[in-house]
């Protein structure tokens, strides 16, 4: 007959979280708690996973980074999210740094897909386009510079002349 997950040893029951995904050790180490584990099991766990290299918070950290990038958010967000989980601020620099990406082209994107048509019938729609890429974690500059609507009219121009 199978164990309950709650009478399972710490080890077993974070390895059971990390063959789903990855997790950063802060966040392993209140899972475990909040199942009831003794603190001492848990640092012994999460010392044994991490020499064992099942737990690495630097790959979490990359893990998180792609996964909101592919989400479409933008750094300022990543990097809080990183932050959230006490990762090392190297760690989370490291992270980002790996994204190969270009902001301003993802906020572009982004704009283009919610927010074109509208911008196109009411100018005054592209500050709508700032506060949500803002919202979305893009800094300032790449987010005005992502909804200036000079260069929506000329991306209208080419909509309207392209057969439907």
């Amino acid at each position: 007959m199978r164990k309950k997950s709650s009478e399972l040893p710490a080890y077993q029951q974070a390895l059971g979280l990390l063959v789903r995904r990855e997790h950063s050790r802060r966040e392993l180490k209140r899972k475990l708690t909040q199942r009831g584990q003794d603190a001492g099991e848990i640092e012994m766990a999460l010392e044994t996973l991490s020499r064992q290299d099942f737990q690495n918070d630097e790959r979490f950290a990359q893990a998180l980074a792609r996964s909101r990038q592919a989400a479409g958010y933008g750094p300022v967000r990543i990097r809080a999210e990183l932050s959230q989980h006490a990762l090392d601020a190297e760690i989370a620099e490291q992270a980002l740094a790996a994204l190969t990406c270009d902001w301003l082209e993802t906020a572009k994107n982004l704009v283009e897909r919610r927010y074109l048509r509208k911008i196109q019938a009411d100018p005054t729609q592209a500050r709508k386009a700032v506060d949500f890429l803002l919202r979305r974690g893009f800094d300032s500059r790449t987010a005005y510079a992502a909804a200036r609507i000079a260069d929506w009219v000329e991306m209208a121009e080419n909509l309207l002349d392209e057969p439907e």
